[in-house]
């Protein structure tokens, strides 16, 4: 290994079985994290050669059950490489806890920009590339929700129907496991809860659903093109509208208020509004978005319950990395569920 030691990986095993599974990888090599991870871990691995490789691996520590699961996300990658949807092309999974404790994979490392703010948005794209890149994401929305599951080999990947159902029951679940001393979230996220339970549409369609789908895990070209999208985490089968509900929260517009933790890329001038990207991903899809309303609250409200995890993990000090912004997460959860509840009202 070149360079000092890296926290959360082990670099004389790690090292030894890059060069035993990935192919032309030259050593010794360097693990470098990658700032801005707030769950699953990312490094990047540079050989002796310059080449440039990903690795993933789960939280150091604080993992919640069904949590941070490698092999499901190397596999949904994986049946996607020959799909319109871009993503890094797979190297290995390793699932040996002698190597590295949990399990990790390896995939490429692809080269672009992550907008993970405003500030960055505005230095990386141009206006005319901020428009390309919407369109761009919301096209790969619908073609992620295209995919025949079977074709691809993802037909036993999850249950299929009843998606928004299990989706609550999981994320509640979670959400009471992420219990922080000293903050007060429970009732109204628990009231949001009850109320989303209460009015389940109908689910009239299953297709992937990537879980996180938003503009800071995909990785785009100068031109806006959207080159790779990262973090299948909790990718699973159920209902494709839950993903544009997710999108719409984080594609928030200038005037919106402040309800997570940085401002959001899309303020900057150039982007497509909110109600032109529905227009984009229900031209591209022929969906019906009549009820996107409940999802866009669903949305908010899994996120508060996300948030409530990443939280805990950074008070359990399971985290490496970026620790920005924790003070601010507890007031973030409360503030998503009240969104939700706003949202439902209005639908």
């Amino acid at each position: 290994m070149i360079g000092g030691p890296t926290q959360g990986v082990d670099p004389d095993r790690v090292s030894k079985w890059l060069a035993d599974n990935v192919k032309d990888i030259e050593l010794p090599v360097r693990f470098d994290l990658i700032a801005g991870g707030r769950s699953n871990l990312t490094y990047k691995v540079t050989d002796a050669a310059g080449n440039s490789f990903a690795l993933r691996r789960p939280p150091l520590s604080h993992v919640l059950p069904t949590a941070h699961d490698m092999a499901r996300e190397y596999r949904v990658i994986t049946a996607l490489g020959d799909t319109p949807v871009p993503v890094p092309r797979t190297y290995g999974l390793c699932q040996d806890d002698a190597v590295n404790g949990p399990p990790f994979y390896v995939m490429e490392f692809v080269e672009g920009y992550i907008l993970r703010d405003a500030q960055i948005a505005e230095s990386a794209l141009q206006p005319a590339a901020r428009r390309h890149a919407g369109e761009s994401m919301a096209q790969t929305l619908a073609a992620l929700h295209a995919v025949d599951v079977d074709k691809v080999g993802l037909g036993d990947f999850a249950k299929r129907d009843g998606y928004i159902e299990r989706q609550l029951r999981r994320w509640y679940e979670q959400f009471r496991n992420s219990q922080v001393e000293g903050t007060d979230t429970a009732a109204i996220v628990g009231t949001v809860h009850d109320k989303l339970a209460a009015a389940v549409p109908l689910q009239d369609s299953t297709a992937i659903v990537h879980g996180d789908y938003r503009l800071d895990n995909a990785v785009l070209g100068p031109d806006g093109e959207l080159r790779a999208v990262l973090d299948w985490e909790i990718c699973t089968l159920g209902d494709p509208l839950a993903d544009m509900g997710l999108l719409m929260v984080y594609w928030t517009e200038p005037d919106d208020e402040a309800a997570l933790l940085e401002v959001t890329p899309t303020t900057v001038p150039g982007f497509p509004s909110r109600a032109e990207m529905r227009a984009l991903y229900e031209s591209a899809s022929g969906r019906d978005l009549s009820r996107l309303d409940y999802y866009i609250a669903f949305g908010y409200w899994k996120l508060a319950c996300i948030l409530q995890g990443v939280y805990a993990r950074y008070v359990g000090g399971a985290t490496a990395g970026d620790r920005s912004s924790v003070d601010a997460f507890a007031q973030s959860v409360v503030r998503l569920a009240e969104m939700a509840l706003q949202t439902l009202k209005a639908s």
